[in-house]
């Protein structure tokens, strides 16, 4: 109900329509109504929709209830997730490949077959098509090394100047190679609310500058990890 009448609403001109937006009561945190409506209200500080009125980026209304569902979000992760101030101890953990691994890289590399991939690359793509755009909001908010290291790595994720090498393309031309639509947001009505949810916690950490310690933390976490399983891939 929550996604329906936000989508409704951006059908709309921007002009009062005497219609509330309805109440977040108890949703579901991690759940397929709250994903939808909050990929769709960030969607709009990214490429946003066809048809609709870039202005609906800053609605007073639209953003008090996405405000809404971001508590209810950000209150599911915090609940979910121990917490822990041993920096040290985490990254030395990251930086060490299991003897014995599992997950879907290994998976797919071993005893996948070309379906599975095709469709976990279809349920990236929700991500990869704009890879590194949630971690650029973080560029005005840190200073010194932490900025300049964290602007290293990201010219390298646009491409490092040239357009056919920014990871989105890269991303796009691996789903042409396996026969997919590489159109950005192709096949968003297909991802489920985990796969939304992944991309909506670096949408909310980018764009909350109270959240940059956490951004931070999972731009770091993220660069460590994903090479070793994307050469796999």
């Amino acid at each position: 109900p929550v996604s329906e009448a936000i989508i409704t609403r951006l059908g709309e001109e921007r002009s009062p329509s005497g219609r509330a937006l309805p109440k977040v009561h108890a949703a579901d945190p991690f759940g397929e109504d709250l994903h939808l409506a909050l990929h769709v209200c960030y969607e709009l500080h990214y490429q946003g929709f066809t048809g609709v009125d870039p202005g609906w980026e800053w609605d007073p209304p639209l953003l008090e209830l996405r405000a809404a569902l971001e508590r209810t979000f950000l209150d599911g992760l915090r609940s979910e997730t121990a917490g822990g101030d041993d920096v040290t101890a985490v990254m030395d953990e990251l930086l060490v490949e299991p003897v014995n691994p599992g997950g879907i890289a290994h998976h797919l590399r071993r005893t996948g077959e070309l379906w599975q991939l095709r469709e976990y690359v279809a349920h990236r793509s929700i991500y990869h098509l704009k890879e590194a755009d949630p971690h650029a909001w973080l560029i005005p908010r840190l200073r010194g090394r932490a900025k300049a290291a964290l602007v290293g790595v990201e010219f390298d994720e646009f491409g490092g100047g040239r357009a056919e090498r920014m990871h989105s393309r890269l991303f796009a031309d691996l789903m042409e190679e396996v026969g997919l639509n590489p159109s950005y947001g192709a096949y968003f009505d297909f991802a489920p609310a985990p796969m939304l949810a992944i991309t909506n916690m670096m949408s909310l950490f980018g764009l909350h500058r109270s959240l940059r310690g956490a951004m931070v933390g999972h731009f770091a976490a993220a660069e460590i990890t994903t090479a070793p399983s994307a050469q796999r891939y």
